[in-house]
């Protein structure tokens, strides 16, 4: 297994705002948006909603737990371009989409591109509801493993070029004595870099060291290789 090169960026759009979840309404009829405004603002949620694509991305970039409920068919840039332009600008927000009417092509497409939730108009109050809930534990989950990227990259990128080598290497499972052979070192020098590098990761085993990794940076092979709210 071999540590990740450089950190991955978190995505944040812009500082930390308060926790207090915010639903983002995007579409284009009046009485929808009211409608489902007033329902959600019973919870304990921040509502704003917005009767267009272009409105929403003009509202100043603030990085908060929440999601995005998104009529599909939208005047101007419709409700899946709107999807890839957020994930284009690093905006991480759970997508749930709505619509006047079933199209299994656009669903599997939405789907493909990450979307949560695919709603038919009208949609049932308890439907909605859960799938908003849905919508905020998958950011919940999502934001967790961001900020165990960052801590995680944050550490590595204080190891010194010898310390990260050691660490690749005990990470394989490979001795000291093996190590210093393969690097052309002293054994106890091994062991200096080893335990500073340790120290750094702030863990106490290769086990620690290994699930660390492991834990933010899920199949790093895979999403080098190919391919966040």
């Amino acid at each position: 297994m071999a540590l990740p090169i450089q950190a991955h960026p978190a995505g944040a759009r812009g500082a930390v705002a308060p926790c207090r979840p915010a639903i983002h309404i995007v579409d284009d009829d009046a009485a929808v948006r009211r409608a489902i405004t007033r329902l959600l603002s019973l919870e304990d949620w921040e509502v704003y909603a917005y009767d267009s694509a272009e409105a929403f991305l003009a509202q100043p970039a603030v990085d908060r737990p929440g999601c995005v409920i998104l009529d599909v068919a939208l005047p101007g840039q419709d409700g899946v371009a709107l999807q890839l332009v957020m994930a284009e600008r690093g905006v991480h927000l759970p997508v749930i989409f709505l619509t006047g009417h079933a199209d299994v092509p656009l669903t599997v497409n939405a789907m493909k591109q990450g979307a949560l939730d695919f709603l038919v108009k009208p949609v049932d109050v308890t439907v909605l509801l859960a799938a908003v809930n849905r919508a905020l534990q998958k950011d919940e989950r999502l934001r967790a493993q961001r900020a165990r990227r960052e801590a995680t990259d944050s550490r590595l990128a204080s190891l010194t070029p010898r310390e990260r080598e050691v660490l690749m290497h005990v990470m394989e499972g490979r001795l000291n004595k093996q190590i210093a052979a393969d690097l052309g070192t002293a054994e106890k020098t091994v062991k200096v870099h080893r335990a500073r590098g340790m120290e750094k990761m702030h863990v106490r085993s290769v086990a620690e060291l290994v699930r660390a990794v492991e834990r933010a940076h899920p199949h790093e092979d895979d999403e080098e290789g190919g391919a966040a709210a």
